[in-house]
């Protein structure tokens, strides 16, 4: 079957290294990687298994109130604030 492609320019760049390290016609590699590429979409997915994160104690609050911005940080910075 003939029909004519536009192929982006990335992709063309790739087909070109291609051709030129594995010695075969734009014609071939294009048929291949059409195969792998409707292989892989026709192929569900797998499900994945859920990433858990585990809860840690971060310990006790240094701090007495964390909504006062200036104090948290000078603290966390080591500051002498007062």
């Amino acid at each position: 079957m003939r029909t004519t492609l536009t192929i982006d320019d990335d992709v063309a760049a790739a087909l070109e290294r291609l051709r030129r390290t594995e010695e075969k016609s734009l014609k071939e590699l294009v048929n291949v990687a059409l195969r792998r590429g409707l292989i892989d979409l026709e192929t569900p997915a797998k499900p994945r298994k859920p990433f858990r994160t585990r809860a840690v104690s971060g310990g006790k609050l240094l701090i007495a109130d964390i909504t006062d911005i200036s104090e948290t940080l000078a603290i966390a910075e080591g500051e002498d604030y007062r």
